[in-house]
């Protein structure tokens, strides 16, 4: 069964982003990264790449050639998914293809409006009787 876990109120979702990524990468995990554009997606692509010099974290478009050999992978699309390890859903909208994956996972800043359509994924995914494991950044900073 997939595992969900969604780390709420975060104050910047590129950083956490970037940290999932990474600890992705050091686990040889693959991950696909859903936008919820093409614009959004190669926002997302070149903040990873243009990160901290200490960082190196690999990632293609899923419109790009080499997609099938990059550990990540950002695509816009929910019906191009083509690997089952980690998604993270950055597109806002309840996904429908999502049991396939080992593990998805859902970032939602400290924004009311994402974290109201957060809540309704949220929900949605309890309902079909999925455990969700919530890490909110508020009380870690706490």
């Amino acid at each position: 069964m997939t595992r969900i876990t969604f780390y709420s109120n975060l104050s910047d979702k590129s950083q956490t982003l970037a940290d999932l990524v990474q600890q992705a990468l050091e686990k040889r995990n693959k991950m696909t990264i859903l936008a919820e554009s093409e614009q959004a997606a190669c926002l997302v692509s070149s903040a990873l790449w243009q990160g901290a010099a200490s960082r190196f974290l690999p990632n293609v478009l899923v419109s790009q050639t080499h997609t099938a050999v990059t550990p990540v992978v950002i695509d816009w699309q929910e019906k191009t998914l083509f690997q089952d390890d980690i998604l993270v859903n950055l597109s806002g909208q309840k996904l429908t293809n999502f049991s396939r994956f080992k593990r998805l996972v859902e970032l939602v800043s400290n924004n009311e409006e994402d974290k109201a359509k957060a809540r309704l994924r949220y929900k949605f995914y309890r309902d079909c009787g999925y455990e969700i494991q919530h890490i909110d950044q508020a009380n870690l900073i706490n």
